[in-house]
């Protein structure tokens, strides 16, 4: 089950936000119960320069998890490539999240500074992961340049709303030559495995957990559908029929 993101390597599935906990208890319950290994973060919104500043990371082990910086914040190419050079620099990882909102209302990435960014951060050398909307033409797009793996939300980000089009996606995982991460909109363990069952190779999760009553709780049951969707969609489904079929056997009845 090993989940293969340019040269990176993992076992489990399922990325996790790291922002909006109420607590440092919670975020550091929630991200163990997850299993996950990666971690992903907005660069803009911490001085990841300054050791004195408090951040919501530092309460944890962080040479367990692979860190993924995002680029949220930039609505511009040029904006989320110097912030991805930012993280570089700073030694955090090679691997970067490309996140251009173009849309304040719906939270909607910006199809053409997603590219232009895309492209210039590949030409950096570095592995990119792109957040984009469930459009089936982009998302082939951004493979033909040569992205590492593809983020299609299932919904506007942090609605909960769960998979709002699981055709889109269903198209975009089948046309995938990269692997599909399903970002944003998921709210619960139900969305998760649906995603995995529909094909998708991991899903990022963050306000359905930080949000949730009890985010520990809710962590370990996302890990659990990710893990119980992705078996069932290796282990393909029976088919679905529109007639009743009995279960037992018609032969050697008792008269």
């Amino acid at each position: 089950m090993t989940l293969k993101i340019g040269d990176f390597e993992f076992q489990s599935r399922l990325f996790l936000g790291t922002g909006k906990y109420r607590t440092f208890e919670e975020q550091k319950g929630a991200v163990e119960a997850s299993d996950t290994e990666v971690l992903t973060f907005a660069v803009r919104r911490m001085d990841i320069f300054d050791a004195n500043q408090p951040n919501l990371l530092e309460q944890l082990d962080l040479t367990k998890y692979k860190l993924l910086p995002n680029t949220a914040g930039a609505s511009t190419a040029e904006e989320a490539v110097r912030t991805a050079k930012l993280a570089k620099a700073s030694g955090l990882c090679d691997m970067i999240k490309v996140e251009i909102i173009g849309c304040p209302k719906t939270l909607l990435p910006d199809p053409v500074e997603t590219l232009k960014a895309t492209e210039m951060l590949l030409e950096e050398g570095m592995t990119v992961l792109v957040y984009t909307s469930d459009d089936v033409v982009l998302a082939r797009k951004l493979q033909a340049l040569g992205c590492h793996a593809i983020m299609p939300g299932a919904s506007p980000i942090g609605t909960g709303l769960g998979i709002v089009n699981p055709y889109n996606l269903s198209y975009i995982i089948e046309d995938a030559k990269v692997p599909v991460i399903v970002d944003a909109g998921l709210g619960s363990p139900r969305d998760v495995a649906m995603a995995m069952e529909l094909g998708a190779d991991g899903v990022l999760l963050n306000s359905a957990v930080a949000y949730a009553q009890d985010p520990i709780k809710m962590s370990r049951a996302m890990s659990m559908a990710c893990v119980a969707g992705r078996l069932g969609f290796e282990a393909k489904r029976m088919p679905k029929k529109l007639t009743a079929t009995a279960s037992s056997p018609l032969t050697g009845l008792i008269g």
